[in-house]
């Protein structure tokens, strides 16, 4: 079967090489020059599958609103004329409730866990090196409040068998010994052994590089205009460079799916909530994170890469907004000092930069069928694209393919949000 998979970030990358795996014809398409140039290229580095949690929760209303007024602000919100924002919150506002918020966590953590496994089992098959570590994440709690609330947390990591430690301040600095020069700036932390870190971008150029080996067509620099139908079929893509046809099709578009898909009548609620990273050379080791730390009240992760630290996070909702604004930056740069002073060359460039995450309301990514008997979605993963990459691209093949999925895709499809 002749598959053409729409997207050369991580998500589109492993599924075309699981598909090709499984013995299929893959064409792989991207505007962009090459692999993982957008939302792939510089995200937090972390592979947390214990933190896989909706961002819809009970309470998360007025924490919302508390953190639009912070200094440091987690969240921004730009108000515009947009009913896809306002279709969008509305739509997650009705996620939050404890209901919900348990069912969507079970479908998250079930497709996370299952993509570290696969991620382990294709970093070995195929000798990948990117920077990866598996040190664990530590979550990091300022205030005694934060302690205290991490106890429902540690009841839904019991509930799915996640191995925690929920350590003291001298229990973080053993993790974490850059944090001693910071120990009166928090309370303790809730750490994650099971976790791992790594370079998503070079990850996803690495495995990029290997699919012309197995087959795959790769059009890098190729704008993709729309799709063509007939009946209930995809029958191509048009492109600035013609028309694409294949037997089945892959959108895997991030937040850039809706858009191609809305003309054929599919409404596909992601929207595109932006963040940031910084990345700076690592000027003091000792100083210097280990692996993942999560600073819980700015909602910001520091990972080290190698002789790099990476720090990412906060969620603007802004549309497709490039903006790079110096505020966000600040913050960045306030939570590393805060924590790891003198662990970062501040005069080095910090390679500011955004990303546009692909949320949907519930948290849950999109991998399935649609009504077209031969289309499929793999997107909409928000801040855990990287988590769950390799297991949403076996999962894809293995429905495109027709054979028994090898996790229960039940609820990870786009009928959950069809009445």
């Amino acid at each position: 079967m002749r598959v053409i998979v729409l997207g050369a970030g991580v998500v589109g990358v492993t599924s075309a090489y699981y598909l090709a795996e499984a013995g299929h014809e893959v064409v792989l398409i991207d505007r962009q020059q090459g692999p993982a140039l957008e939302t792939s290229f510089a995200n937090a580095g972390e592979i947390s599958p214990g933190y896989a949690s909706p961002w819809a929760a009970p309470g998360i209303p007025v924490k919302a609103l508390r953190w639009l007024l912070m200094k440091h602000a987690p969240l921004i919100l730009r108000p515009r004329l947009d009913m896809a924002m306002m279709r969008w919150i509305l739509a997650m506002l009705r996620n939050c409730t404890a209901s919900r918020y348990a069912l969507n966590k079970s479908r998250m953590v079930r497709l996370a866990e299952f993509s570290r496994d696969e991620l382990i089992a294709l970093r070995g098959k195929l000798g990948l090196e990117y920077d990866q570590r598996s040190l664990g994440t530590l979550q990091l709690f300022r205030t005694q409040k934060q302690l205290d609330a991490s106890a429902s947390d540690i009841a839904v990591l019991e509930q799915y068998g996640v191995a925690y430690e929920l350590l003291d301040r001298d229990g973080c600095i053993r993790a974490e010994p850059g944090l001693s020069a910071s120990r009166d700036r928090f309370m303790g932390g809730l750490r994650l052994p099971g976790d791992e870190t790594g370079d998503c971008h070079v990850f996803t150029r690495l495995l990029a590089e290997r699919l012309p080996g197995k087959g795959v067509d790769l059009r890098f620099g190729t704008r993709i205009d729309a799709l063509e139908r007939d009946g209930d079929r995809v029958t191509g893509i048009r492109t600035d460079r013609g028309v694409v046809r294949g037997d089945a099709y892959l959108v895997a578009l991030a937040s850039y799916s809706p858009a191609l898909l809305h003309p054929l009548g599919l409404r596909v609620p992601i929207y595109p909530v932006k963040g940031y990273s910084i990345t700076l050379p690592v000027a003091d080791a000792a100083r210097a994170p280990v692996s993942t730390l999560l600073d819980e009240s700015y909602k910001i992760a520091i990972t080290r890469l190698g002789e790099r630290i990476r720090v990412g996070g906060m969620a603007e909702l802004a549309g497709f907004d490039p903006t790079l604004h110096a505020r966000r930056e600040a913050t960045l740069r306030h939570s590393l000092s805060d924590l790891f002073p003198g662990a970062a060359a501040n005069d080095a460039p910090s390679n500011f930069w955004s990303g546009l995450r692909p949320m949907t309301p519930d948290s849950t990514p999109i991998v399935g069928a649609t009504p077209l008997s031969n289309l499929f979605l793999n997107a909409g993963h928000g801040t855990l694209g990287w988590t769950m990459a390799c297991g949403s691209g076996r999962l894809i093949s293995a429905i495109i393919d027709g054979k028994s999925p090898p996790i229960d895709p039940d609820g990870l499809g786009l009928i959950r949000y069809r009445p």
